[in-house]
């Protein structure tokens, strides 16, 4: 029987606090278990601090990830609590992403000062993103559009917009419903033409191979489907070798057995870009992501990658 708290690791932000809240109180409910059987652990990790710098420049992914897994590799964690999108798709020697909470909203939002709409901006209007991907979705959108790097925590970028650094954002849907701010999104951008990152939207898990006690404690939070579609894009991202240094967009969605994933590689300008889409059976989701993954690398060529590195 379980006498101590389960150490719970996430950062410190209110969006990561809120994630970890989520997971927190999803796993009291499954297991009838009181608040203060539950310690959450906040650190503060290189992406925190480090915020003037694109992360392409300061080493990736993994940047938000690197304190909370060294701490629970030593055991000073019982699991940590992840934005999926965040993760590695090589993550550390005897670490593992265990279970994935019902997943929220895919999608981005704009959040527009000068004008509600990306396609309604002015000519020449600035737009801050801080993600590879969103920048090369906007350019092939709007070639006259100048994209800035544009970092740091919702609340500070919504107050960068608000002092008018930028004449538009966008941020990820599912963040904003998390924190409660969906009452300052302008507009929702489709998936099918603006594609989101590999697994966003979804709050993962991670914890010790082999950790019996904490499989058996996570395993009735986990969601199926979610499990299955981030898995799926997750792979297709392992394939083309994705980090924040890769404009790689794509979304997989389950269809009762199976599932069906969209995904595009583009270049940081725009102006070139791959897609694919394909079915199979769940069971089959990570080797379908894998082989989708292969696909576009093999119809790109190396070439396409040359400029990204």
């Amino acid at each position: 029987m379980q006498t101590k708290p389960f150490r719970i690791g996430t950062r410190g932000s209110p969006l990561a606090l809120a994630q970890a809240h989520e997971a927190r109180d999803r796993l009291m409910a499954a297991h009838h278990l009181p608040l203060d059987m539950f310690e959450i652990v906040v650190l503060t990790t290189k992406g925190d601090r480090i915020t003037d710098r694109s992360l392409a420049e300061i080493g990736g992914k993994g940047l938000f990830t690197e304190e909370l897994e060294q701490k629970l590799a030593a055991g000073e964690l019982d699991f940590a609590v992840h934005s999926a999108k965040d993760m590695a798709t090589k993550l550390p020697e005897g670490l593992y992403l265990s279970a994935y909470l019902p997943r929220e909203d895919i999608r981005d939002a704009v959040i527009g000062r000068t004008a509600p709409k990306l396609i309604d901006l002015p000519h020449g209007a600035t737009v801050g993103s801080s993600s590879l991907r969103r920048q090369a979705l906007i350019r092939r959108m709007r070639p006259d559009i100048n994209v800035i790097t544009f970092r740091g925590l919702v609340e500070t970028r919504l107050r960068k917009l608000e002092e008018g650094e930028v004449d538009a954002t966008l941020l990820a849907l599912a963040g904003l419903k998390r924190l409660g701010k969906v009452d300052v999104l302008t507009d929702i951008l489709d998936p099918d033409t603006f594609p989101p990152a590999p697994a966003q939207g979804a709050i993962c898990i991670e914890s010790r191979i082999g950790d019996a006690r904490v499989d058996d404690l996570l395993a009735p939070v986990n969601d199926g489907p979610t499990f299955d579609t981030v898995s799926c894009e997750r792979a297709f991202l392992a394939a083309l070798d994705g980090s924040c240094r890769t404009p790689i967009g794509g979304y997989a969605v389950c269809e009762g057995d199976l599932i069906r994933f969209s995904g595009l590689i583009i270049t940081p300008d725009g102006r070139d870009q791959h897609a694919v889409t394909t079915d199979g059976h769940r069971r089959d989701a990570a080797a379908l992501g894998t082989r989708a993954g292969q696909d576009v690398r093999a119809r790109a060529g190396s070439a396409f990658f040359d400029d990204w590195h």
